[in-house]
């Protein structure tokens, strides 16, 4: 199985048929094809595996929030001093701060990376949030086994980035019709990926 991006390197050049980066894919144009492939990969899906806990200290004092490294309108579960808050559309939470401005629900909402929570509630403590994070850049020049978020058990995903890398390249050699085929690939195989994590959360018991 491809582990690092260093592997899904070599499987690329294997697979165009060269021996090694040549003066049309060259090193900076594979690696950044890399980054890309990841890039695409890491979004195609909400994965469990790209999910994340943000903990910091609540003030009423703010309404407005912005977490670092955190996807736009990402926010899946916001908890204050162990208190559940009810995600509302963006539109839905402006129409309750103009209809009920002294409203005590709690609320939040988030409007791209911004997270806007009603601040009218007795919640205190605690900010704890669970959320998609975007994936961070890889330095593989200076690391070139640098790991992706497929590489600790989801290993098909970096064959998926393979066959998307392979998309790129057949687009510069103005090869459509194989770029397409090898796109085609990479998203079946994340399809395939994704499945096998509906397939286990349905047996995952809820409380409704």
């Amino acid at each position: 199985m491809i582990q690092t991006t260093d592997e899904i390197r070599n499987d690329v050049i294997v697979k165009l048929g060269i021996a090694t980066s040549s003066a049309f894919y060259t090193d900076k144009i594979l690696n950044e094809w890399i980054q890309q492939g990841v890039r695409w990969a890491t979004s195609y899906r909400k994965w469990p595996f790209t999910e994340g806990r943000i903990e910091t200290t609540y003030t009423s004092a703010n309404e407005e929030w912005n977490f670092e490294g955190v996807k736009a309108d990402a926010i899946r579960l916001l908890q204050i001093g162990g208190k559940r808050f009810e995600k509302v559309t963006f539109e839905d939470y402006q129409i309750f701060k103009e209809e009920e401005s002294s409203g005590t629900a709690k609320l939040f909402t988030d409007f791209g990376r911004t997270v806007f929570i009603n601040t009218n509630t007795d919640a205190s403590g605690t900010l704890t949030a669970w959320a998609q994070f975007a994936p961070s850049t890889l330095d593989m020049t200076a690391n070139p086994s640098s790991q992706t978020v497929f590489s600790n058990g989801d290993e098909e995903g970096n064959t998926a980035i393979v066959e998307e890398v392979l998309y790129y390249a057949n687009l510069r050699a103005k090869k459509p019709d194989v770029a397409n085929f090898h796109h085609e690939k990479a998203t079946q195989i994340l399809d395939n990926v994704f499945k096998n994590y509906l397939d286990e959360q349905f047996n995952y018991k809820t409380s409704s």
